[in-house]
């Protein structure tokens, strides 16, 4: 794949919006085919002969029905309108838990396919790639698979998000980061607004060619694991990830200039978050007012006046564990990016009082939160949803 280390041109603020009422295989082809001749057709993106990657959101492992990942039909209909360019798929991402094969399967993906002749990739090989006109990264390991291709094609998934308030076209590219290198990103910058323009930075190095959304059913609560599927009927399509975010934001009723990744994604040129032309359906006919997603802007816990610890403590969210839904798996403390851990499990003890950290209570793990960095990959991955983030008593008060 050839990526940039120019200022990109910035990219045409065009959105295809389509009604698709269910995931009937026949309704997303036809919706998909008729987003792309909006769009001007899937010649645009793809030709005979290019190696094109397919990447859709493979959080976790989840089925269709939980809205966590990109919908099997809905990458089905994809690759089948780019295959009749001629072009050569493959796909692959990398999970924040479980490996790509174990995921894909359990999403449904692995047989759509095996089924269409889509080559599952590997994500495991990260080549570093200096980006000497990023904003605020100069340089990122990106998985070679991503590198091999000829083009990308993003397949993101319309959900909430306790960090960046919704995750969508332009968040999905993260999973471009193999493995736990994602974590280093989060240690790094906890706060949103940071990580945010590390999220634009590395849209800016891959430049995408395309943006297929599925909010066919998004989710909304406690996402973008843990929160409900919420039926939305849309399909969204464009070459402008801020775009195609924005519409997003303004179909759930949120104000797209608190997302710091459409803010600062048109700050820095990677789209266009205001004058969008829209094509297709109206947006209105999609508006959702009552979808259930954080309004507020994100704090930053690194943010004047509240780098001392009595302050984060009072005043920014923090992640909370449920006791009646935790299980005590862990998949917290395994996830939690920091050394050392954020999070302590309850372990036992033998009979003569030594600490035996393979024999564990069925007890919800401790936060530290003077070491918690805020980044909520905790709630992120929590399989049992135990997880949400609350803000301190004196923190609504004052946003109040």
């Amino acid at each position: 794949m050839s990526v940039t280390t120019d200022e990109p041109r910035r990219v045409p603020s065009t959105v295809a919006l389509v009604r698709c009422d269910g995931y009937d295989p026949s309704s997303v082809y036809a919706a998909v085919g008729r987003g792309l001749d909006l769009l001007g057709g899937a010649g645009r993106f793809a030709e005979a002969g290019e190696r094109i990657l397919l990447k859709p959101n493979l959080l976790v492992a989840s089925t269709p029905g939980e809205a966590v990942t990109t919908h099997p039909e809905v990458f089905r209909a994809v690759s089948r309108h780019l295959a009749e360019t001629g072009a050569e798929l493959s796909y692959g991402d990398s999970p924040a838990f479980g490996g790509t094969r174990m995921v894909a399967r359990r999403a449904g993906i692995e047989a759509v396919a095996q089924e269409l002749g889509v080559q599952r990739v590997q994500f495991g090989h990260p080549q570093t790639v200096s980006f000497p006109s990023g904003g605020l990264i100069k340089q990122f390991d990106i998985a070679q698979a991503v590198l091999d291709a000829d083009g990308l094609v993003s397949l993101p998934k319309l959900k909430t998000h306790a960090l960046t308030r919704m995750t969508g076209a332009i968040k999905n590219q993260f999973g471009c980061v193999p493995g736990m290198r994602k974590g280093t990103f989060h240690v790094r910058m906890p706060d949103a607004e940071r990580f945010a323009q590390m999220l634009v930075d590395l849209n800016r190095l891959l430049q995408p060619r395309l943006f297929v959304m599925d909010a066919i059913v998004a989710m909304e609560g406690n996402g973008p694991r843990g929160g409900d599927p919420r039926p939305l009927g849309a399909l969204l399509l464009s070459a402008d990830p801020v775009a195609i975010d924005a519409c997003a934001c303004r179909i759930i009723g949120l104000d797209p200039q608190i997302v710091d990744t459409i803010r600062w994604g048109g700050l820095w040129g990677l789209g266009e978050p205001k004058d969008i032309q829209l094509l297709g359906d109206p947006l209105d006919s999609f508006y959702e007012p009552d979808f259930r997603v954080d309004r507020k802007r994100a704090p930053s816990p690194t943010g004047p006046g509240l780098k001392s610890r009595l302050a984060r403590d009072h005043l920014v969210p923090r992640p909370v564990i449920d006791p009646a839904l935790c299980t005590a798996c862990h998949t917290c403390v395994k996830m939690c990016p920091v050394t050392p851990k954020a999070l302590t499990p309850h372990a036992k003890h033998d009979r003569t009082g030594a600490y035996d950290p393979r024999e564990t209570e069925l007890r919800p793990p401790t936060y530290d939160y003077s070491v918690c960095i805020r980044c909520y990959c905790c709630q992120e991955t929590c399989p049992e949803h135990a997880i949400y983030v609350k803000t301190p008593l004196l923190g609504r008060l004052i946003h109040s």
